[in-house]
């Protein structure tokens, strides 16, 4: 196995092959997801406070092409890869998933965290996964995000 965090990254099967051997385990598993596209201090704090709902956090990281159809042409910055090589670099971040799909609701049937967690910019019922997360008897939160933090802010600060 690579020593590098790249050994984090891994496709839906494995995936589902490693939240099965934590649940066996007993261990609770966090789930999130995100763009990512130039991490930031608001990333960090989001994704930490989120690590801390459970034993295990898998991070789902949007496809370069699905980046593109949320956020426009001008973007990713940075490739899917290094989005989730930077992720998977977190060492509170147990597994990193990279996702094509308009919304993460598939990986989130598949895994079914014990916690899904966005930020506070979503209500829990505007969370993709939400109602499935829920009937298998899971959690839903919500985290405060830092203020002044986009990746969206730091583009249009260097384009200044």
């Amino acid at each position: 196995m690579s020593t590098l965090s790249e050994h984090k990254i891994h496709t839906l099967s494995e995936a589902i092959e490693i939240r099965n051997t934590w649940k066996n385990d007993r261990q609770k598993v966090v789930f999130t997801n995100g763009c990512f596209d130039i991490l930031h201090l608001g990333h960090v704090d989001y994704l930490e406070k989120s690590s801390q709902a459970g034993d295990q956090m898998i991070v789902a990281v949007n496809s370069d092409r699905s980046v593109r159809e949320l956020k426009g042409p001008e973007r990713p910055v940075n490739s899917e890869y290094a989005r989730a090589r930077l992720i998977a670099a977190l060492g509170f971040v147990s597994l990193v998933i990279i996702f094509d799909e308009e919304t993460p609701l598939e990986l989130i049937k598949s895994l079914l965290p014990d916690v899904l967690i966005k930020g506070n910019d979503y209500t829990i019922d505007t969370i993709v996964g939400s109602k499935e997360v829920l009937e298998a008897g899971g959690e839903v939160s919500t985290i405060d995000l830092v203020p002044n933090y986009s990746t969206t802010g730091i583009i249009n600060k260097l384009k200044k």
